[in-house]
C-alpha cells in the first residue's frame, strides 16, 4: 500500500514504513507527516502487528529532515503551533506508539529525520550514516523533539554540542554517545533489522508493550515512581494467559505460544 511518498507493508507481524522520496533525500512534507501519523494510529490498533520498522528509500538517506521548501504548508504561525490538532504532527503518534519501533538508518539522518529516528526504541545504522540537528544554522531550532528527546538519549552535553552547533556527526560518534545501538554494513542493514524485529515479535505483546511504556515513563521521573510503575506492570503481566503459558512452556521444555491475552 502506498500514499504519496510513504510506503507501507506488513508481513510476519512486522509493519514497515518507508520514507519514499529519494530524489529529495526523503525530506518530509506536511502531507507525508499526516500519513505517518495515520499509519502510526493504525499500527497501534492492529493486534496482528507486533513491531514497526521505519526505513528510508534510495540508499542515500534515512531522511534529511523536513522539506524546507514545504514549510509554508504548515500555514500561519498559529496553524504551525497547533499542527497536532490538524493531523500534521507525526512525532506525537510515533512517540506514543505502544508497540516497539526500530529505525533502519543508512545515509543522512538529519533534523526531522533525526526526530523520527529518536521516536523509535532501537536504532540500527550503517557506517555511511550521518546525524545532526542543523536547524539552528538556518535560523530556528527543532520543533518536534530534538531539544527535548535528544538530551535524554545522549546526555545534556552531547545534545548541546549537536543542537547548538548544528553540525553533522558520523555513525561512530552516534554509536559512541548511545544514539545508535549497532552499526552494520549497508548490505546487512535490513537483514539485521528484520532479525531484531522478528525477535521482538516472538515475545508476548502485553509484556513487551508494558515494559516499553515503563521504560519511557521512567526517564522523566524518580526511581521510586519508576519502581511503582514497574511493579504495577509486572502484576498486570503476571495475571495474563501469556505469563501462564510462558511458565508452562519453561517447565515443559518447549517453545511458548503467546496469544496476547
Amino acid at each position: 500500500m502506498s500514499h504519496d511518498h510513504i510506503l507501507f507493508r506488513f508481513e510476519d507481524g512486522i509493519a514497515y514504513i518507508t520514507l519514499n522520496r529519494p530524489a529529495k533525500h526523503n525530506a518530509i512534507t506536511a502531507a507525508m507527516g499526516g500519513e505517518i501519523a495515520r499509519l502510526s494510529r493504525q499500527i497501534d490498533t492492529d493486534a496482528s502487528i507486533k513491531v514497526l520498522v521505519i526505513e528510508g528509500a534510495g540508499g542515500r538517506a534515512f531522511s534529511a529532515g523536513s522539506d524546507v521548501n514545504a514549510l509554508d504548508d504548515l500555514g500561519t504561525p498559529w496553524d504551525g503551533r497547533n499542527r497536532a490538532d490538524y493531523d500534521r504532527d507525526y512525532i506525537a503518534p510515533l512517540l506514543g506508539l505502544r508497540k516497539p519501533a526500530i529505525a533502519a538508518i543508512n545515509g543522512y539522518c538529519l533534523g526531522g529525520g533525526l526526530e523520527v529516528a529518536m521516536c523509535c526504541d532501537i536504532r540500527i545504522a550503517t557506517p555511511n550514516s550521518t546525524f545532526g540537528a542543523p536547524e539552528v544554522q538556518r535560523g530556528w531550532h527543532a520543533g518536534s523533539g530534538n531539544t527535548s528527546i535528544l538530551p535524554r538519549l545522549i546526555g545534556y552535553g552531547n545534545a548541546a554540542l549537536w543542537i547548538l552547533t548544528g553540525d553533522r556527526f558520523p555513525a561512530d560518534e552516534a554509536y559512541r554517545v548511545g544514539l545508535v545501538q549497532r552499526i552494520v554494513a549497508p548490505d546487512a542493514l535490513m537483514s539485521e533489522v528484520r532479525a531484531i524485529a522478528a525477535r521482538l515479535a516472538r515475545n508476548p505483546p502485553i509484556a513487551v508493550q508494558s515494559a516499553k511504556q515503563i521504560i519511557k515513563q521512567s526517564q522523566g521521573t524518580s526511581i521510586a515512581q519508576g519502581l511503582a510503575w514497574e511493579n504495577d506492570g509486572y502484576t498486570l503481566c503476571m495475571m495474563t494467559e501469556d505469563a501462564r503459558e510462558g511458565m508452562a512452556a519453561f517447565s515443559e521444555k518447549r517453545d511458548p505460544v503467546f496469544r496476547g491475552r
